[in-house]
């Protein structure tokens, strides 16, 4: 899975610029870090910018491209950030290492969701919290259909565009205690905890 990352890398700053994905809703959702932050799935580091100053973050990603193009965006950032290469299915933290983890647009590309946000859940100290950016299906019968659609093709690049990313976070053992529409129910901000 990590060359297939390493392609992408090249058109990632293309998909993330699109007026959906990106900027505001993102710096909301971000400004509620705290604590030592975990970031699954940086990319290239196009959400770097969202990031508020001063913090500490550990953000990884399973593509040595990803994170070759990162760098230049690491440096820039206005705090103490790590870029680590490592499967979010496999985290070689130990538990209980973080006050918040975050993602963005993560979970539509992880070959097992449910076994990443257990490894979040994991390294995620009791009472931390949740902040996630993602893309979803859609309840509304005509965009569930289309996103159905899309991923027939979407899925021969690594993305599922129709997940029930709200439903795997509960499985995993996390609180949902916000949700907010970013686009439609298609793209939603999403904020929880660790049961402490």
């Amino acid at each position: 899975m990590p060359g297939v990352w390493d392609l992408r890398a090249r058109l990632y700053d293309i998909c993330e610029g699109s007026g959906l994905r990106r900027g505001p809703p993102k710096a909301a959702l971000f400004r509620h870090m705290k604590g030592r932050v975990l970031f699954a799935a940086i990319g290239t580091g196009a959400d770097i910018a969202h990031f508020p100053p001063g913090h500490e973050i550990v953000a990884v990603d399973i593509s040595k491209e990803m994170l070759r193009r990162a760098e230049a965006r690491r440096a820039g950032y206005a705090g103490n950030l790590r870029l680590v290469e490592a499967d979010l299915m496999r985290l070689e933290f130990p538990d209980a290492s973080f006050d918040t983890v975050a993602t963005s647009c993560t979970f539509c590309s992880v070959p097992d969701p449910l076994r990443g946000l257990r490894e979040l859940y994991r390294v995620l100290r009791p009472g931390g919290q949740l902040l996630m950016f993602e893309h979803v299906r859609s309840h509304m019968p005509i965009f569930g259909f289309t996103l159905d659609l899309m991923t027939l093709w979407s899925r021969l690049f690594g993305t599922e565009m129709n997940r029930d990313t709200v439903g795997s976070v509960l499985k995993a053992g996390f609180r949902v205690e916000q949700i907010d529409s970013v686009f439609l129910d298609i793209i939603l901000a999403i904020q929880g905890s660790k049961n402490g």
